[in-house]
């Protein structure tokens, strides 16, 4: 098996220490070359350093991280790259700005980690990023998984009432290309599960806000559900209460799910609890399965499922849980996902119009 290879780019001599012995003591990965800035890591590039993926701190001297980003992409538009941020608002920020120049996605540094917390860290959380975004290329040449079940035979869906979306790895560009694509006037609740640290889904949705003709809010508890876009804190679960008409946002602090908090599949299973068959449930690009046994509670409710294509995805691990499942009504690139659901959204309530007595 070819092994992926991992070029670290980090000023802290303890931090790159610590992720290169990870990755030479990991059987299918490979450290292709470490440096120390960003300008260290293009020379290593031009002279014919050839990394599978990149990890890319944030703040570094002589070229920081988005600098680097922003050069790279230039010469190299589809090699990943993994951010490493601080878990501060000013590395949020700059997180974000990285993610939509280009960056494939990021990981928050813990604060104040000793030695043995940051090696966990390494392990759990940059490890198997790596392995995903390293493992694209091999990914988009392979043939599709089979299913696990027929493939959802296309339906026609009623009333669409709410449209409820997870998303992880990507997930800041593929709403970028999805929310703002919305109309200002969708009669319809959105609500997005996006896997983030806290700090970073406030961030997102004050950004996503000055993109969007919708209304962008994050969640903090006891809104009123209605049309607009609902962004749940990082950090804790996004639940639906209430039933016609009387329906509320409540933020719950359970364990999480798919190792994910909050997770798709908590906020899915409570929105088809309280719209039954007017749910239209978006899976889009995102490492793992978050959402897979959402989308079957969904569905098994009545309600509809799209989603993201694998060409379109960063990695294809959720949507591809969905397809793989049998559970997708419909497998659209990211830049048709909006215009799908505005689709559905209207002709459910044309459809409800001409039912009417």
């Amino acid at each position: 098996m070819k092994k992926i290879r991992v070029l670290v780019v980090d000023d802290s001599a303890t931090i790159r220490r610590i992720v290169s012995t990870a990755i030479t003591s990991s059987p299918d990965l490979e450290l292709a070359a470490t440096a120390v800035n960003g300008q260290a890591a293009l020379d290593r590039l031009r002279e014919g350093t050839a990394p599978d993926v990149v990890t890319l701190d944030v703040e570094m001297p002589v070229l920081d991280g988005i600098s680097t980003l922003k050069a790279l992409r230039r010469v190299w538009p589809k090699l990943p790259v993994l951010m490493l941020s601080s878990h501060t608002e000013r590395g949020a920020l700059a997180t974000l700005d990285a993610l939509a120049a280009g960056a494939s996605d990021f990981v928050a540094k813990p604060r104040a980690a000793g030695p043995e917390q940051a090696r966990a860290f390494v392990e759990l959380e940059v490890l198997p990023r790596l392995r995903a975004l390293g493992g694209r290329a091999a990914e988009a040449t392979a043939p599709m998984p089979p299913r696990r079940a027929a493939p959802a035979a296309p339906r026609h869906q009623g009333l669409v009432e709410a449209v409820v979306i997870g998303v992880s790895t990507g997930g800041p560009q593929a709403l970028e290309q999805v929310l703002p694509r919305l109309p200002r006037t969708l009669p319809v609740p959105v609500l997005v599960v996006q896997h983030m640290p806290a700090m970073f889904t406030g961030l997102l949705a004050k950004r996503l806000a000055t993109m969007c003709g919708l209304q962008v809010h994050e969640v903090a508890g006891g809104e009123k559900v209605t049309a607009g876009a609902f962004i749940a804190r990082g950090g804790t679960h996004l639940v639906v209460e209430g039933r016609d008409g009387a329906r509320s946002l409540r933020v719950d602090d359970g364990p999480p799910e798919n190792s994910c908090k909050p997770a798709a599949d908590v906020l899915f299973r409570s929105a088809a609890r309280s719209w039954g068959p007017g749910v239209l449930a978006v899976v889009l690009t995102g490492m793992g399965r978050d959402g897979c046994a959402g989308c079957a509670v969904v569905r098994s409710a009545g309600g509809a499922v799209l989603i993201q294509d694998r060409e379109t995805s960063v990695v294809w691990g959720m949507p591809g849980a969905v397809a793989e499942a049998g559970l997708a009504d419909a497998v659209l690139p990211v830049g048709e996902v909006a215009g799908e659901i505005v689709q559905r959204v209207e002709r459910g309530r044309l459809s409800a119009a001409r039912a009417a007595p």
